[in-house]
């Protein structure tokens, strides 16, 4: 008879966090939550921070339940964002949010320093503003006096590791999104930090998912992933290595998992990224800004006194006009929070298309854009790795959107295969297991996943439609 093995998940998403119990019974993982809380940055007069003590309290309070036999515990959360401690180990300030406006200019601020292309060659990280190290060159451009103070410089996530154990380590993925580590020496890149001003005397040592860095209550705190997007993609239900990864949530990260990053001209021309992965493996992927628009449409029609569930914008969607105006997603009017109805309609009139002035024609608008963006950077990232794709794994809440589901599979013209939907806390707790020794490597549990896990399929149709509108929305982003 097989002995069930228990591992604590704590996964911390942009929009809500979660402490999941994860338990392999010798066939399947089977989970359950004990602790959900919402994540709710605070706006100041001046800065929008993430609220991390209350974070840390959440945290604290969704490990009291945990069993007493649990091998282990780890910590994801989302990527480059920053944390800086004095010299006795106290947080200097709560860690500002990545789409605080601070970093405007940052990155043409970096590039009088370092030309960009150089920057590119040293990290192979896609160029977005609220990036870790247009966050830090901020803090130098405006003379911070936190930088004069900080002692230890920590990756989110680590922040976390570093109060449930006391350890000071930066988890290798995690750090990579930061654009600050070069994968040609395996090593922070310490001429990055000096031509802008950051002081190297921060840098902690860079520690490898599966790495037990410590104790919490006599309980090992070991490191997955600490990027959400790398968890995510541990738990993927594949056998082979022609898939395409979408993890859809806040944002959409839709990449390809590589043995090697890809760190070339047809890499920097399409502003792809090659964020670290576990156990040797890089991801060559693209952040759009995905379900982000939706959740402003949906709060900024709350707050209009129209209180939508998401199944009710679906709907709406699924009985609008079909193709009534495209939007690029990823365009910089759609970054911050705000009226983003308004802001589509906005961009709609700036590009001369028709303007939708119902709730259902905006929101159709969002969900129909975004699977044609899809298309466009799954195109991309063929070309640029010559890899062959088959089929397209939507991980993550988006996963459970059949209509944006079946969207994305007539543009891209493979099959769509949705699930797990929580993927992160999966992957998350299988490198525990993999660590434990449950699971002799990735691959062993990828089989059990395969074996465990039936995604829902959505095979492509009306594709005719969806090629013309995908030269439709190519000749917009060129235009």
């Amino acid at each position: 008879m097989t002995t069930s093995k228990t591992v604590i998940a704590v996964d911390l998403g942009a929009e809500s966090g979660r402490v999941m119990q994860v338990q392999y019974d010798g066939t399947r993982l089977n989970m359950q939550e004990l602790h959900r809380f919402p994540n709710i940055p605070v706006q100041t007069p001046n800065t929008l921070y993430w609220d991390v003590l209350r974070l840390w309290h959440e945290i604290s309070h969704g490990l009291k339940a945990i069993p007493s036999d649990a091998l282990s515990i780890g910590v994801d959360t989302w990527g480059v964002d920053v944390a800086l401690l004095d010299r006795r180990g106290e947080l200097l300030a709560n860690p500002a949010h990545y789409r605080d406006p601070r970093t405007d200019g940052a990155m043409d601020w970096v590039f009088q320093r370092m030309p960009r292309r150089e920057v590119f060659e040293r990290t192979g990280i896609q160029f977005m503003q609220l990036n870790g190290l247009y966050q830090l060159a901020s803090l130098v451009r405006d003379n911070s006096s936190l930088l004069d103070s900080a002692e230890t410089l920590l990756t989110i996530a680590d922040l976390f590791n570093y109060w449930l154990t006391g350890s000071k380590t930066c988890e290798f993925t995690h750090f990579s999104t930061l654009q600050l580590y070069n994968p040609h020496i395996n090593a922070p890149d310490l001429d990055i930090f000096t031509a802008i001003g950051i002081p190297t005397n921060i840098i902690t040592p860079i520690v490898q998912p599966g790495t037990q860095i410590g104790t919490y209550h006599n309980v090992p705190v070991v490191l997955p992933s600490c990027h959400d997007t790398g968890s995510a993609y541990v738990a993927i239900p594949a056998q082979d290595e022609h898939f395409a990864v979408l993890s859809s949530g806040t944002w959409s990260l839709l990449g390809l998992e590589l043995r090697e990053p890809v760190i070339n001209d047809a890499s920097y021309a399409a502003n792809l990224t090659n964020e670290g992965g576990v156990y040797g493996t890089w991801r060559l992927l693209k952040n759009i800004m995905g379900l982000w628009l939706v959740q402003q449409c949906r709060e900024t029609w709350r707050q209009q006194g129209r209180d939508y569930s998401y199944d009710e914008l679906v709907k709406m969607a699924q009985h609008a006009q079909p193709f009534f105006a495209l939007i690029e997603p990823d365009d910089q009017s759609f970054f911050a929070p705000g009226d983003m109805p308004s802001r589509i309609q906005a961009y709609c009139r700036r590009t001369n298309q028709p303007v939708p002035e119902s709730d259902e024609q905006i929101i159709a608008v969002v969900y129909e854009s975004l699977a044609l963006k899809y298309r466009y950077v799954l195109d991309n990232l063929v070309q640029v790795s010559g890899r062959r794709v088959d089929r397209l794994h939507v991980i993550g809440g988006g996963s459970q959107n059949r209509l944006l589901c079946q969207m994305t599979a007539n543009a891209i013209g493979r099959p769509v295969l949705a699930g797990p939907v929580e993927a992160t806390a999966l992957g998350n707790a299988i490198v525990q297991l993999i660590s434990a020794g449950v699971f002799a490597d990735l691959a062993e549990a990828r089989q059990m996943l395969s074996r465990s896990i039936a995604p829902q399929v959505y095979e492509p149709h009306n594709s005719t439609d969806w090629d013309a509108q995908f030269e439709k929305f190519t000749a917009l982003l060129n235009a």
